[in-house]
Order: C-alpha cells, then structure tokens, then sequence
C-alpha cells in the first residue's frame, strides 16, 4: 500500500502545481482539464463558464513520492484544516532551501524554521494556496 496526499483547490490546482514542480524540483506526471474528461458533455449548467480549463486530476512527483490534486467543483471546496503535508528531509540546507521555496507568498507562517528539540530544522505555514505545510529534518537518533 501506498499513500498518496490529494490536495483540493478553489480553482488554482494548475497554478499551484507548476509552483509546487518549481519549488520541490518535481515533476507534473499528469495533469487533465474538466473538459478534456469523460464528465465534460454532463457538466453542470451553474458551473463557472470556464471550468472546462480547471484540473480535474493532477499528480505531481518529487524526490520519490508523490502527491496528487484537482480543483473542486464549485460548492465543493472547502478550506483543508486538521492536516498538514509534511515533508521529512535529510540536511538541514535541503529543509531551509524548501522551506524557503514554498512558503514565499504564504498565507502564514505559524513557525518559522529552526531548532528544535526533535528537530535539526522544523517549520510549520500555509502557502500561498491555502495547503498547511510542515518540513522536518529530524536529528539523528542515538
């Protein structure tokens, strides 16, 4: 078994991937349009007229793993709490270049990066997408 983060977007899936590629050296693996899938001809007549261009599903490769993601119809989305995407690092340069990279534009910063007991390098924020991220370089266990 494998598991695979899905994160849900109020429109910006595509935008957010292409920084998530730049930002974490990965990859778009597949990205597909509302209106390239089989569910374009039953769309619903209230949705925006441009969701055709929205992401109905997107998967994104980095260092390894993978995380996947679309935008949700309209009504459907709604602000992710109670969750964060943790990236775990080996160095403490790796954490403070991601970390850097992916919280330029944040919505916030609940903890910068640094020290910590557990940890060579621990941050806590929400990007500029609204996903709750932490990076963790964990100290070596004795």
């Amino acid at each position: 078994m494998k598991i695979t983060p899905h994160l849900s977007f109020d429109g910006t899936c595509e935008e957010a991937f292409k920084f998530y590629e730049k930002a974490l050296g990965g990859k778009i693996a597949f990205l597909m349009r509302y209106g390239e899938s089989p569910l374009a001809k039953d769309a619903p007549k209230e949705w925006p007229a441009d969701w055709g261009n929205k992401v109905i599903h997107a998967r994104l490769t980095a260092g390894g793993q993978e995380f996947a993601g679309a935008d949700a119809p309209p009504d459907y989305y709604y602000t992710p709490q109670g969750y964060s995407v943790t990236l775990e690092v080996d160095n403490p340069e790796e954490a403070e270049k991601i970390f850097k990279a992916l919280s330029e534009g944040a919505r916030s910063v609940h903890m910068p990066l640094q020290e910590t007991f557990w940890a060579r390098r621990f941050g806590m924020f929400v990007d500029r997408y609204g996903t709750p991220w932490m990076v963790n370089c964990g100290k070596p266990l004795n």
